[in-house]
């Protein structure tokens, strides 16, 4: 059986929590992520792509997590975690013809202004994960980013993608309208592929596998949400448009016959994780949280 696995975006703490949930799944079924047969990430999830695509495990990701990493280019990387809040963006000019072609976040990034936050870190993190041919050695590593002029998904490094090193994709993956800038790769502009889905599942087509395992920290089932008002606002504006779609698109995996396995976040991991993603602050200790809830909520998911 050929196993995908599809990670989608989430800021700081959702890569924490993509890391606990991802550990608990090589815990309870032994399979390493790295055996998958598409390796496919979007914005944080393109970052855990970067470093398993490059070779590294989940327990190096946990260590990595915890401080206690002997791989200089983990532990950089972490103490590199962004600011908890971006520079002052510049203002753009609008995007009339994506603002009438699409809805949603993906429209969004028609008005979104341009983004200041410095990239280097996502810069360093791939080249020191990429092989001499500029990208990753697995060979399903997948990165997806989203072309705000077109409104097209690309999943870099899939048949018929564009040509992008590691580092170009990773940072066009990673490129929260806003918050960092866009990307060029050629003569197309790149940003976060979360803006027009959360993991991009649809991407994954059954010639690449059989089942899809799904990892998805801005998602959840109807009703399941952060507390409090910063919950309540995450939810509206983010998670549940994003839920949305994701649900769709595994409806139309499911259609052509792929199973699909969902791990998102439930009540007990949101209160873990809290409202704001990106809260450099408590990393340490939503990663903490995770690594007791998630075990649950990934045995619940491949065991409906």
């Amino acid at each position: 059986m050929k196993r995908a696995l599809a990670i989608g975006c989430g800021g700081t703490i959702g890569g924490a929590w993509i890391v606990a949930a991802l550990h608990a799944l090589r815990e309870q079924t032994g399979w390493d992520p790295r055996d998958a047969s598409v390796l496919q990430g979007t914005s944080a999830g393109a970052e855990i792509v970067t470093m398993l695509g490059g070779g590294a495990s989940v327990d190096d990701l946990v260590a990595m997590h915890r401080g206690t990493s002997a791989d200089e280019r983990l532990s950089r990387h972490i103490d590199a975690t962004p600011p908890s809040l971006p520079p002052l963006p510049a203002p753009r000019l609008l995007n009339p013809a994506l603002l009438r072609s699409q809805s949603g976040l993906a429209a969004a990034t028609g008005i979104a202004p341009t983004g200041r936050g410095n990239a280097d870190w996502l810069q360093r993190l791939a080249s020191g994960f990429a092989n001499k041919s500029g990208w990753l050695d697995h060979p399903g590593a997948r990165m997806v980013a989203f072309d705000y002029q077109r409104g097209e998904r690309v999943a870099f490094g899939a048949p018929g993608a564009p040509k992008a090193t590691a580092g170009e994709a990773l940072r066009a993956s990673w490129g929260v309208p806003g918050w960092m800038p866009p990307v060029s790769v050629g003569d197309r502009k790149f940003v976060d592929g979360g803006a027009a889905s959360t993991a991009s599942v649809d991407l994954i087509s059954h010639d690449d596998a059989d089942l899809i395992y799904v990892i998805t920290p801005m998602a959840s089932e109807s009703g399941v949400r952060a507390p409090g008002l910063g919950g309540i606002i995450e939810d509206r504006l983010l998670r549940r448009p994003m839920s949305r779609v994701l649900d769709a698109e595994i409806a139309a995996a499911r259609a052509r016959g792929i199973e699909v396995v969902v791990i998102r976040p439930d009540t007990a991991d949101l209160a873990g994780l809290g409202a704001n993603f990106m809260l450099r602050s408590k990393r340490r200790a939503a990663f903490e949280s995770a690594m007791t809830t998630a075990p649950k909520t990934v045995r619940r998911a491949w065991e409906s």
